[in-house]
């Protein structure tokens, strides 16, 4: 698709939703929402498969989904990994390598509607859903998370807190989800009352105000120990995120790059997660 294309038809989309939401509004939030939850890309790429298929293990049946489980073998902890928004497994493999070295037991899944597991759409409240029963199948002591993959883990600490996990990494995460959400207004075009009826979906559905999802908010009490990693350029989460839940997070650490981008696959940040686990 071209970029005037990729431009326009969300464009196209919001002028439509915000016609309809004088006479349908509830039609709209609902629409609004499949929209923005909707996932395009992050199936797996023949390139990652054979990377991929010899490490699979289970396929578990979790809130209407097959979630597919990938395991490498190893006799120290177990780590779990949770990729990011239209990403999957493979994101981590130079990771990966890296912790099989260090001797941890490695887990990993494909969030709904991402790499092998099934599904169209996913949003944090179902990612953090199929992370508890994960946790709960698994028991790992450290969890590194990616993006939308570290607010999961965040805000699902914060609804279930775990004596049972020890360390908790993140990795280019976002913290506010009212943020998150205005992006969506300005992409759209959305009009107030639009955005309004969405809001109010999303409050009676989930049960939270966009303000009030905030992983900031959700570290406040976190005992564990964490390591927030952000690069000051990236274009897809602010860098303010992480300063902010590292400000809230007594026993968190921040490291600060520059030109790394928001995948952070580099080997000085690999090799700063293994340090922190190994300490």
């Amino acid at each position: 698709m071209s970029t005037i294309l990729k431009k326009i038809i969300p464009k196209i989309i919001g002028l439509y939703l915000n016609i309809l939401v004088w006479f349908l509004p509830k039609t709209v939030a609902k629409k609004a929402f499949a929209v923005f939850s909707k996932v395009r890309k992050g199936r797996v790429l023949p390139h990652q498969k054979a990377y991929l298929d010899v490490a699979k293990h289970k396929v578990l049946e979790l809130e209407g989904h097959k979630i597919q489980t990938y395991h490498w073998e190893g006799s120290k902890e177990t780590v779990l990994l949770v990729h990011g928004w239209e990403s999957n497994t493979w994101r981590w493999h130079k990771l990966i390598e890296k912790l099989q070295e260090a001797g941890y037991n490695i887990i990993a899944f494909d969030a709904p509607a991402h790499g092998y597991s099934t599904g169209t759409h996913l949003y944090v409240p179902l990612y953090a859903t199929v992370l508890q029963k994960i946790l709960l199948e698994y028991a790992p002591q450290h969890l590194i998370g990616h993006s939308v993959g570290g607010m999961t883990l965040l805000f699902n600490e914060y609804n279930h807190p775990n004596s049972g996990i020890e360390k908790i990494v993140t990795v280019g995460s976002p913290s506010e989800f009212h943020e998150i959400l205005t992006h969506y207004k300005n992409l759209l075009g959305l009009n107030k009352r639009a955005m309004k009826s969405l809001e109010l979906y999303v409050f009676n559905r989930f049960g939270f105000k966009p303000e009030e999802f905030s992983s900031s908010k959700f570290v406040a009490n976190n005992s564990k120990k964490g390591l927030l990693f952000h690069d000051r350029l990236d274009t897809i989460a602010p860098y303010h995120a992480s300063e902010a839940v590292h400000k809230q997070w007594k026993g968190s650490k921040f490291v600060s790059t520059e030109g790394f981008g928001h995948s952070m696959h580099q080997d000085e940040i690999n090799d700063k997660i293994i340090a922190f686990l190994k300490a």
